[in-house]
């Protein structure tokens, strides 16, 4: 797919959007219909990661005739009904560890999930598999271009078409549909437009798709991660979340 959009970049296209359009893009506040989470800066997620709460714990005020009797009946009492932290979910959490990747030959940087493995495949720059579930995977694909800047392309539902149609050109494609578009700044100010889709499958069935895209040094960087979401085992909270830093923290490299 990423092969197949890349080609659409390098041949003719259209003249830039006028100013009227670019100013009906859906800001990045609103990015996404199920509202993924406010892409963080480049500095914020290349030197810290991740940002801890400002939450702060304030101790209930316990009356002074409470006995200690009934504190540790109530403590029981959250613990059964679910209210402490969930051990499983704590291991699940570990689990999902995000570690940076970063190809200075290429120019791109972005966090992958410590359990994926990375694996050889023709026409992919980087390509990194969950062990024992391939179609759960993050690639990117770096080609060259004719182009300074997405915007010289168009907007980001214009480039989010293109990708939709390479998808349904697929043979294996039943059906594609857009779940929503954002752009963002990245490195130095760079427009990143970032997009999520469904792809329902002969090979593999339903699937939930994170892109990002950007255009640095005449090159265009494509992202693509793909994960399985079938109806009878949808996309978790936990797995969305971990997908949407994936996706938010793609950007070109420093320069050092």
């Amino acid at each position: 797919m990423a092969l197949q959009v890349c080609s659409c970049f390098s041949f003719s296209y259209p003249k830039k959007q006028n100013q009227t359009h670019t100013q009906n893009l859906i800001s990045p506040k609103s990015l996404l219909s199920h509202s993924l989470p406010k892409a963080p800066s480049s500095s914020s997620t290349q030197n810290r990661y991740p940002e801890k709460s400002d939450d702060r714990y304030e101790e209930p005020n316990l009356p002074i005739s409470f006995s200690k009797r009934s504190l540790n009946l109530s403590i029981l009492a959250l613990f059964f009904n679910g209210f402490l932290p969930n051990l499983s979910q704590c291991a699940y959490a570990e689990e999902l560890e995000l570690q940076r990747y970063t190809d200075s030959k290429e120019g791109f940087t972005l966090l992958i999930p410590s359990s994926f493995n990375k694996v050889e495949k023709a026409g992919a720059t980087v390509l990194f598999e969950e062990e024992g579930k391939g179609s759960n995977n993050v690639g990117v694909v770096v080609n060259p271009v004719r182009l300074s800047s997405l915007g010289e392309f168009g907007t980001p539902e214009f480039v989010v078409d293109k990708l939709i149609q390479a998808e349904k050109r697929k043979e294996s494609t039943v059906d594609a549909e857009v779940i929503g578009v954002a752009e963002r700044s990245g490195q130095g100010g760079l427009q990143v437009y970032e997009f999520e889709y469904k792809v329902d499958s002969t090979r593999g069935g339903m699937k939930r798709i994170f892109s990002a895209a950007f255009v640095a040094s005449k090159k265009l960087y494509l992202l693509n991660i793909a994960h399985s979401d079938k109806p009878e085992s949808p996309l978790d909270a936990q797995t969305r979340t971990m997908l949407e830093q994936v996706l938010h923290s793609f950007d070109a490299a420093p320069r050092t």
